[in-house]
């Protein structure tokens, strides 16, 4: 893969990224164009850990995702959702409620960490991106990224992440390419 193609995949995808915060397929489209940008960036910089980094937080992201389904559908099936159960509908009770709360809270909990350990990840591959090419702005979406990551308790980390996405598709495509090697002519026949 080249630099040209890594870069415009790259680009690409996080602005899908970004717009996956309110069409979620787009997101998922997204992310996997920016892990196949990474790839090539790795080969292109010859850095591993470029894509590793991000593979590992592609996974992270994805046990997070699972978990929450895992989690959310074990409320129902143990009837901790608001008191229901495979009888007779009862109405909710204090006991019911509480658990229903409980439960959403661990499964926020579970969420949030699998969450911030992707965007740790995240951020160590753009770290990477941005020694090997020389493009800063990695750093910032990076560390904007784990930021919101860890703001998204409050709402305000959605919008620093959505930012942090605009930032690493306006890095993708401020990479510069290198000059054409110069190749000396060859020397004039006798």
């Amino acid at each position: 893969m080249t630099l040209e193609s890594s870069k415009t995949l790259g680009g690409v995808g996080a602005i899908l990224v970004a717009v996956g915060n309110f069409v979620p397929f787009l997101g998922l489209i997204g992310i996997i164009l920016v892990l196949i940008a990474l790839k090539g960036l790795a080969e292109v910089y010859n850095e591993r850990g470029i894509f590793q980094n991000a593979l590992y937080a592609f996974i992270f992201g994805l046990i997070g995702i699972a978990a929450a389904i895992v989690l959310f559908l074990s409320m129902f099936a143990t009837g901790f959702f608001m008191g229901m159960t495979p009888t007779p509908p009862t109405p909710p009770t204090e006991t019911s409620l509480l658990g229903f709360i409980v439960s959403i809270i661990g499964v926020l909990i579970v969420v949030f960490i699998f969450y911030v350990l992707e965007a740790v990840f995240y951020r160590k591959s753009f770290t990477l991106v941005a020694e090997k090419s020389g493009e800063k702005m990695f750093n910032t979406a990076g560390t904007l990224l784990l930021i919101g990551a860890i703001l998204v308790i409050i709402f305000i980390g959605a919008i620093i992440m959505l930012i942090a996405w605009i930032l690493v598709a306006i890095a993708f495509f401020s990479i510069k390419t290198p000059p054409p090697s110069a190749e000396a002519p060859p020397p004039p026949p006798p």
